[in-house]
């Protein structure tokens, strides 16, 4: 079956860095574009970054500058490099493989999400 399973997330100071890794198993990891999405307590889960095979990555203003990610299609494996954290990057992160089927739906698959804290 599918899974999407991340790890690297922790507790960081402000200014330090994480990377956040996510393998996935059980479908065609080249064909999905590949999501880091986070949710903070009382808030909505948002968009983090993604990127497809052979694509530009695109990421939320909010980290523009200090996120980056890349995908490792021979590894199945997809990466949040995070510089400069700041305490409201604290959140829970989670993975997310998406397919578009054709109008208008998609197939997607998330991980059980990694708990990335920023404090001193």
């Amino acid at each position: 079956q599918v899974q999407l399973v991340e790890s690297g997330g922790g507790l960081v100071q402000p200014g330090g860095s994480l990377r956040l890794s996510c393998a996935g198993s059980g479908y065609i990891f080249s064909i999905y574009a590949m999501n880091w999405y986070r949710q903070a307590p009382g808030k909505q889960r948002e968009l983090v970054a993604g990127i497809i095979s052979g694509g530009t990555p695109h990421y939320a203003d909010s980290v523009k500058g200090r996120f980056t990610i890349a995908r490792d299609d021979a590894k199945s494996t997809v990466y949040l490099q995070m510089n400069s954290l700041k305490p409201e990057d604290t959140a829970v992160y989670y993975c997310n493989a998406e397919r578009s089927l054709g109008w208008g739906n998609k197939e997607e698959y998330w991980g059980q999400g990694t708990q990335v804290t920023v404090s001193s």
